[in-house]
């Protein structure tokens, strides 16, 4: 593909992670196998910690809303009073845990254990966060040019952070202004990225967002974005229409800022 110019009048980067700055099996083949494999070990070490009681609280409260909306599979809700044996009560977790990832839940309450569960495996070494090749030296260049960098994820600000804390890469933090997630609203909205522009203190127009999802395309250009299109391997198959329609790139070395040599 030809190089693709970065609009003359952008001054902010936003980016998206998964099939974008990120490929999109490190999530589905390390981050989320890594849950399923060393949540019961997980539990059982940290249970008496307040961190890990708060984070099983917050599951029951999940579990309890979703049998009063019928949501939820039927199991008993979790109980963590000193009657309940410790192990039984790890297994009804695990079983909430696991059948929430079965069922691709978004929940505030998923998300907050499977963060702390990432961040110890990070700190030991045990996971590395994957950027493709050409995601450092392209920010490093753009930040050189003045523009400033966000990034915009589902995953969790902390989800975010120690993917690119403890990278491949090393740490690569220092290459971001800011981070969102779904807490600014969903990525398929309009309303999130006129917000994430109110945040950033620019004018719609003056951000141009990256994203491999054409649904995400769509909204932020409704909000008056500017939005490249990132093929990666492994990304959806965009539509011929949706071809001509956006600006498209496989490699972030491909943009280039406008005056730049």
């Amino acid at each position: 593909m030809a190089m693709v110019a970065i609009p003359a009048r952008t001054s902010a980067l936003l980016l998206d992670i998964e099939g974008t700055t990120t490929p999109i099996t490190f999530v589905k083949d390390i981050l989320f196998p890594y849950i399923r494999e060393h949540l019961e070990d997980y539990l059982s070490t940290h249970w008496e910690e307040d961190e890990c009681k708060q984070d099983v609280h917050l599951l029951k409260k999940q579990e309890e809303e979703d049998v009063k909306n019928n949501r939820a599979r039927p199991v008993h809700v979790l109980d963590q009073t000193v009657h309940t044996d410790e192990e039984k009560a790890i297994s009804e977790v695990v079983e909430t845990v696991l059948w929430q990832m079965a069922a691709d839940r978004k929940t505030t309450a998923l998300k907050q254990i499977q963060g702390h569960m990432w961040r110890a495996a990070y700190s030991a070494g045990r996971i590395k966060g994957e950027v493709y090749q050409d995601v450092v030296p392209s920010i490093k260049r753009w930040r050189r040019h003045g523009l400033k960098i966000y990034i915009y994820s589902s995953g969790s600000v902390e989800a975010q952070k120690l993917l690119f804390g403890y990278s491949v890469e090393g740490d690569v933090l220092d290459l971001f202004d800011g981070h969102f997630d779904t807490n600014i609203g969903a990525k398929v909205e309009g309303k999130s990225y006129e917000r994430i522009a109110e945040r950033i203190g620019c004018p719609p127009e003056e951000i141009t967002f990256l994203t491999d999802v054409s649904r995400e395309a769509k909204a932020a250009e409704d909000a008056g974005l500017n939005v490249v299109v990132v093929v990666r391997p492994g990304n959806m198959e965009l539509t011929e229409e949706e071809r001509g329609h956006y600006s498209l790139v496989t490699s972030f070395s491909q943009l280039e800022v406008m005056g730049s040599t």
